[in-house]
């Protein structure tokens, strides 16, 4: 049995596999719309969440299978003091999968260590967010063809971000990959993500602290926002919300084959005159993230032979 709960948890390889198979999902879903008849999703979401949540749902429900669960810690035993592990145990009786969001680093990984069904990890605080890093790879993927090569501006909160540790972690992994860090000086990439991921991958790096600078560069524009729930106080939060903001006119610079991406939900960090540029391609990821999923499932629970072992390659 297999969980997701760091990115890494599967190989360049076997990602590319998944991904394909996402592919596969998203030409001809009507091929997998039985595949989980009679499975169970359970959704654990100790934390507020709208598309990686709805996506899970949704995922299961077009594989024919069904979901149980709840939306926030407050609806959950939690509030009584029940552990992870005890919840996890309980949830093992009644789905076949589980997906987990917890306010809490490493709260998915202590499930998996007591569950007997795979545990995916939709995001554990400032510390990773796997299925959302399988969907930015996607579009990636479909947007250029191939993700080795790509010169990525990840941009906003980079401190506190669990998309960008996660994406930057499995970048790495990939050729030639060049990467831009745009933040502000208080929301600089972690030292640890730097020392440990990036330099040792011998990868193209540099800190910025203006967009405009790198712009003409890029092409993937990573926006993220500064995340309120993430501060300890409110003063520093209004002081940093509006650090960067994305507008028609910086994008005058950019190349006319640029992506930009956002793991959503956005405030103001992209001005909504740019949702109609065909550069902007954040709700088209956030679609992705549903086949994405889709071939997570099937692969977790050992319903698409082949995708993870190599055969049929």
């Amino acid at each position: 049995m297999r969980h997701l709960i760091d990115p890494l948890d599967f190989t360049r390889q076997e990602t590319d596999r998944l991904l394909g198979l996402g592919e596969k999902i998203l030409e001809s879903p009507q091929k997998y719309a039985h595949r989980c008849d009679g499975k169970i999703l359970g959704t654990l979401f100790f934390e507020p969440s709208t598309r990686t949540r709805l996506s899970f749902e949704s995922a299961m429900l077009r594989l024919g299978g069904q979901v149980l669960g709840f939306s926030d810690a407050g609806s959950s035993s939690a509030t009584k003091g029940e552990s992870v592990a005890d919840t996890i145990r309980m949830v093992s009786g009644y789905a076949d999968i589980a997906a987990m969001r917890h306010f809490k680093e490493g709260a998915p990984f202590v499930a998996s260590q007591y569950s007997r069904i795979p545990v995916i990890n939709a995001g554990d605080g400032g510390h990773q967010h796997p299925t959302q890093t399988l969907t930015d790879l996607f579009t990636i993927r479909r947007r250029r063809g191939k993700v080795d090569g790509v010169t990525i501006g990840l941009c906003g909160d980079l401190k506190f971000g669990r998309t960008v540790h996660s994406l930057i972690k499995s970048l790495v992994r990939y050729e030639n990959v060049r990467f831009y860090f745009i933040s502000p000086e208080e929301l600089r990439v972690p030292s640890y993500i730097l020392k440990e991921v990036v330099m040792p991958s011998g990868h193209q790096w540099e800190e910025v602290r203006a967009m405009e600078d790198v712009m003409p560069e890029l092409d993937i524009l990573y926006m993220t926002r500064v995340q309120r729930e993430r501060f300890f106080n409110e003063e520093d939060y209004v002081r940093l919300k509006d650090s960067y903001i994305l507008t028609k006119d910086k994008l005058r610079a950019a190349k006319k084959d640029l992506s930009i991406l956002h793991p959503l939900p956005r405030v103001n960090e992209i001005a909504p005159e740019v949702d109609g540029d065909p550069r902007a391609v954040y709700f088209e990821q956030a679609r992705g993230g549903v086949f994405v999923r889709m071939a997570l499932i099937l692969t977790l629970l050992g319903l698409e032979k082949g995708i993870l072992s190599g055969e049929g390659a």
